[in-house]
């Protein structure tokens, strides 16, 4: 393939950026092209002094960079995948899903190092409402309280008294080379991960001439078949920040996963949980209906959720 110019949407923050690098530097060795970033201001990234799930979720993260595509300004966007939502915009598709990193969060707590340790009454600062109900039930003696912002924003937060401890998602802090901070890496029999946490997703236009072809070699069929698991789970139970959904699967063989879900209470005070195996839309619709019928019909209707399945 001739050399060509390949742009690349991706919000500004310091995470964003390192993984939009990681794209562009995986395109270059696999198919010879320039690349070049698009620096784009998402809403999400604006207001930061509001929880997520009361200024409308996950898709304020990728809007803007939606847009450049549909508008040809943008030849790819490079996403988290735990920030884009169930269903994509007409005309837009995921081109490929990458090699998922660590999907485990991990804790921050620089003075007693591990969740059980920190005191009664001990600040911990998260943006998910996933992470807070789950760990509201494991610790009641804690206070799990809200903390935006970027990587830097949240780390600084902490080292100037706001926490005692912070929880972020292991697969940025080591795409910042930051992972030497963490103190204590929860497995998912702790802490659930969110749908698609460690993976990259590049979105591009159904009818761009060339952008599939380009991502192709950056596919990976295992992650891609875990995440669709995952995501299913989501798309079944209109799945978004406002809920708190967790779902985690791993590929077993070809086109095969385990997968595990759970569904939440915000105040930790009722979880859910469901496990499925097989195809990944089968296990993730299976796993969905498991949530439901065990009650969580109830808790979306609390939340005021309609339209799931």
């Amino acid at each position: 393939m001739s050399k060509s110019l390949c742009r690349i949407a991706t919000r500004r923050s310091p995470l964003a950026v390192r993984q939009a690098e990681l794209v562009a530097e995986a395109l270059v060795q696999a198919q010879g092209l320039s690349t070049e970033l698009l620096r784009v201001q998402t809403e999400g990234d604006q207001v930061l002094d509001h929880p997520l799930a009361e200024i409308g979720g996950k898709g304020l993260f990728v809007k803007e960079l939606e847009l450049r595509l549909l508008a040809g300004d943008a030849d790819l966007a490079v996403h988290s995948m735990k920030d884009v939502p169930a269903d994509l915009p007409a005309g837009l598709t995921l081109g490929a899903i990458c090699t998922r990193a660590d999907p485990r969060d991990g804790v921050i707590a620089p003075r007693h190092k591990t969740l059980d340790a920190l005191p009664a009454g001990s600040r911990v600062g998260t943006s998910s409402l996933r992470r807070k109900a789950q760990l509201q039930a494991r610790f009641p003696d804690l206070q799990f309280l809200d903390l935006r912002g970027n990587v830097g924003t949240r780390l600084k937060r902490l080292q100037d008294g706001d926490f005692e401890a912070i929880v972020l998602a292991c697969a940025g802090l080591q795409r910042l080379d930051l992972d030497g901070q963490i103190t204590q890496i929860l497995e998912p029999e702790e802490c659930l991960p969110a749908i698609g946490q460690g993976a990259l997703g590049i979105e591009i236009a159904e009818d761009h001439p060339h952008a599939r072809a380009w991502v192709a070699a950056l596919h990976d069929d295992a992650t891609a078949a875990a995440v669709t698991a995952e995501r299913m789970v989501s798309r079944a139970l209109s799945g978004s920040c406002q809920i708190p959904l967790a779902a985690h699967a791993v590929c077993t063989g070809l086109r095969e996963v385990r997968l595990q879900a759970c569904l939440a209470r915000p105040n930790g005070s009722l979880i859910l949980r469901a496990e499925a195996e097989g195809d990944p839309k089968i296990a993730g619709a299976l796993a969905a209906k498991q949530l439901l019928e065990q009650g969580g019909a109830d808790i979306l209707a609390e939340l005021g959720v309609e339209g799931y399945a």
